[in-house]
């Protein structure tokens, strides 16, 4: 029966929704980092927090089951989920990674990879024909953010998967953006899925996290060993957080997806803006793709004004959107890219992605339609009287 609910169910109901020992209807935080053992002899499942916690582990088992994988685990944050899935790979070893990856991937890749002799190639993996040019016979892990952040650009999920598997590689899928709720990159062939909790997850901005799924038991005793090992792991505090998030995803992305896809449609219209990217709209590049492989455009976009000057004049007259880093909130978040996300990329590496200093990222919150589309259009009509 459990396996035929669907995914808005199973969202709140899953083995943990009822404590076995209290009844109570909310998962317990164990805040504690060790574990009285009985015996001598005695390998009890729980001993040292960072090796595991049961308010963690209910957390990671919710995760992958949500992400259709075998095993889950849960970190300190986005970052520590990535660099510990990194750390799979060895000296000597080559990594593909989408060219308009998130700005701390890019500084992990660039600036720490590197120094222990892990080569890498960015390349735009909307383009097959470059990512198959690209991969070297020690090439072993092919990075996959989609959409992308900033600029939405759309990765065919299985078409990369077929290469990856043709070339012994594997392929790691950053599903931030999308979340379980609306794209399940394990069902299309990739081997590790990885999240910053801290955004639609958990969805509330008070807490930081990260989470990993694969789909392969072999693979995830690997990724347990540098998880123990390197130790980033989740507080239960924390992991109670996005336990809670979690029950209420469905609803929050269904309000804010569909928002999202009418701002995207009012301001391609408006004047003061150059371009706007959001893969809901059917002339964004490789929309297509992503309603192929997405239940719908989520619930972030980007949009480009003239230059950094328009973008602080929209900056300072919006009321509603905070201004801030992040994303994936019940409150709408405005961010700029150059300074924010991606300030750990170089200009002219950013430059040369699109990423340019006109360039607004807005991850769209819970606010009412015509609240947020009459801010929004009260800024831009003051972007457009200083221009």
């Amino acid at each position: 029966m459990h396996d035929q609910w669907s995914f808005q169910t199973k969202l709140i109901h899953n083995k943990h929704k009822v404590d076995t020992t209290t009844g109570a209807v909310s998962v317990a935080i164990q805040q504690a980092s060790t574990f009285h053992q009985q015996t001598l002899d005695e390998s009890p499942e729980f001993d040292y927090s960072r090796s595991g916690n049961p308010t963690r582990k209910a957390l990671e088992e919710a995760i992958a089951e949500l992400e259709g994988g075998v095993r889950g685990f849960a970190f300190a944050s986005g970052m520590a989920a990535i660099s510990t899935a990194f750390l799979l790979l060895s000296s000597g070893d080559h990594v593909l990674v989408t060219e308009d990856v998130y700005g701390g991937t890019y500084r992990i890749v660039a600036d720490v990879l590197s120094r222990f002799g892990i080569e890498y190639t960015f390349v735009d993996m909307t383009d097959l024909d470059a990512v198959k040019a690209n991969i070297r016979p020690n090439t072993k892990v092919i990075y996959i953010e989609t959409p992308s952040n900033p600029l939405l650009k759309v990765t065919d999920i299985r078409a990369i998967v077929q290469l990856a598997k043709e070339n012994g590689c594997l392929t790691f899928v950053d599903n931030t953006f999308m979340t379980p709720a609306l794209q399940r990159p394990l069902d299309l062939g990739a081997d590790i899925v990885l999240h910053s909790a801290t955004k639609f997850l958990a969805g509330h901005s008070d807490c930081l996290a990260g989470l990993a799924v694969v789909k392969d038991e072999k693979l995830g005793e690997e990724l347990y060993k540098l998880q123990n090992a390197f130790g980033a792991v989740l507080g239960p505090h924390d992991c109670w957080l996005v336990l809670r998030g979690l029950k209420t995803l469905h609803v929050r992305l269904d309000q804010s997806v569909k928002t999202a896809s009418q701002l995207a449609e009012f301001l391609k219209k408006h004047p003061a803006i150059k371009k706007v990217y959001y893969p809901g709209l059917h002339d964004h590049p490789g929309s297509d793709i992503h309603l192929r492989q997405s239940v719908n455009g989520g619930a972030v976009l980007s949009f480009e004004l003239e230059d950094e000057k328009a973008v602080k004049i929209l900056a300072d007259h919006v009321q509603l959107p905070v201004f801030a880093v992040s994303l994936g909130a019940v409150e709408s978040i405005l961010s700029y890219p150059a300074k924010m996300s991606h300030a750990a990329m170089p200009k002219e590496e950013r430059i040369k992605r699109g990423i340019t200093d006109g360039l607004l990222r807005l991850s769209v919150g819970l606010e009412n339609f015509e609240d947020l589309k009459n801010d929004l259009e009260s800024g831009l009509s003051t972007v457009l009287a200083y221009q």
